[in-house]
């Protein structure tokens, strides 16, 4: 049988309480002959009740009578944070708070414990959507002790309280006081910050400080294909089509995957430069090195403009032996029913008409971390809140 996990985070809780209320009632017996007759009938009743609602699968009950059991000291700090974030998992965020107010007023706490229950209570502020509050927490422990390794948690979280308010830049402020080695455990979330400041600053044509963040977005994650997109943006509104072609090109070293999404624009950037033969090689490289149904499908277009609706069928067919794909098929029965036989178009109707709703039914996106699906490309999940984790659906209903 499976155990809850957090019936099982409990059980280890409500052990290493024992040894906690088992050491104090030993420290309370002077003589040695005493502490060797030191029985379990000597701890506090409050222990054994909750040992018994933990049997019971009463949980809430046990969680109370532990806290119950526990004298609040140096040693006994850690067992009630762990309990109280007990409760904040199972959504009584309420009682957490009870537990870390009751803390934090409990004279001569040193100044690591009154930390740690300030970083516990703001969390609690936190998940009961308190924002304010856990900011001002979090605030006062990083102006306090602005080097210490609490400071780097409370600006870590700080970081999260301003992403979940859309405050870009003071996240984005908060990420810069970070050491190198912290920036980069969140590199992704810090580029994502400066690619949502950056595509405001586009939105309202300041095109110089919009690449001033993606130049820090690209500092941040050599790898962002938000920031190459949006560079890209950036150079094709002000018609520099080179400049675009290059941060849509680059695309494809820093994820083959996410390829699909550059080629629109490449084809305006290289019909708008007049260099069509340039888009040709370059999706005849991306056929070998990252293909897609997107990719073969824009390559049999400009066959067919070159050489005719024949040559771009027997591209269409040879493609997708190799990968197939519903959307493949799809443009193919298109082109045999604008130019094949009368005989036959009858039947290539129905047969759209079935394959035409298994491709307008399905999305095109998925989150590889929550499995997340829409039609929409967006850079947060909005499931799981992840960045950088929807992606192109691949296979035969997919790219």
């Amino acid at each position: 049988m499976e155990l809850d996990p957090l019936l099982l985070t409990l059980l280890f809780a409500a052990i290493a309480i024992g040894w906690l209320l088992g050491r104090a009632q030993v420290k309370r017996t002077t003589p040695s002959a005493d502490r060797s007759s030191c029985s379990d009938s000597n701890l506090n009743p409050e222990y054994f009740q909750g040992l018994n609602y933990l049997m019971s699968d009463r949980t809430d009950e046990a969680i109370e009578s532990f806290i119950r059991a526990l004298e609040i000291n140096s040693d006994t700090i850690p067992a009630h944070l762990a309990l109280a974030r007990l409760l904040r998992r199972k959504g009584d965020v309420e009682r957490a708070i009870r537990v870390h107010q009751t803390l934090l007023a409990r004279p001569g706490l040193s100044r690591t414990d009154f930390h740690r229950i300030q970083m516990a209570l703001a969390r609690d502020y936190e998940a009961s959507g308190l924002l304010d509050r856990a900011e001002n927490l979090l605030a006062g422990i990083i102006t306090d002790h602005p080097s210490d390794q609490i400071a780097v948690e409370a600006r870590k979280l700080l970081i999260k309280l301003y992403e979940k308010e859309g405050e870009w830049l003071d996240a984005l402020e908060v990420g810069r006081k970070l050491s190198s080695s912290e920036q980069q455990a969140m590199a992704n979330e810090l580029s994502q910050y400066c690619c949502e400041l950056a595509e405001r600053a586009l939105d309202g044509k300041r095109w110089n400080l919009a690449e001033q963040y993606l130049r820090e977005a690209d500092g941040f994650d050599t790898h962002s294909v938000r920031a190459s997109l949006l560079l890209a943006r950036r150079h094709m509104e002000q018609d520099n089509w080179s400049r675009a072609i290059k941060a849509l090109c680059r695309v494809r070293e820093q994820d083959p995957g996410m390829v699909s999404e550059t080629i629109a624009d490449l084809k305006r950037c290289y019909e708008a430069s007049d260099r069509l033969s340039a888009f040709d090689r370059y999706l005849d490289t991306c056929l070998a090195t990252a293909p897609s149904t997107t990719v073969m499908l824009a390559r049999a277009e400009r066959l067919c403009d070159e050489q005719g609706v024949i040559e771009a069928g027997l591209f269409i067919t040879d493609e997708l032996k190799k990968r197939p794909s519903v959307r493949g098929l799809n443009r193919l029965i298109d082109m045999h029913l604008a130019h094949g036989s009368d005989s036959a178009r009858e039947s290539l109707t129905v047969l759209r008409g079935l394959t035409g709703q298994l491709e307008a039914d399905k999305p095109k996106y998925q989150c590889g971390h929550c499995g997340y699906a829409g039609r929409t490309l967006l850079w947060q999940c909005p499931s799981c809140r992840q960045w950088n984790k929807i992606r192109p659906i691949q296979g035969l209903e997919g790219e």
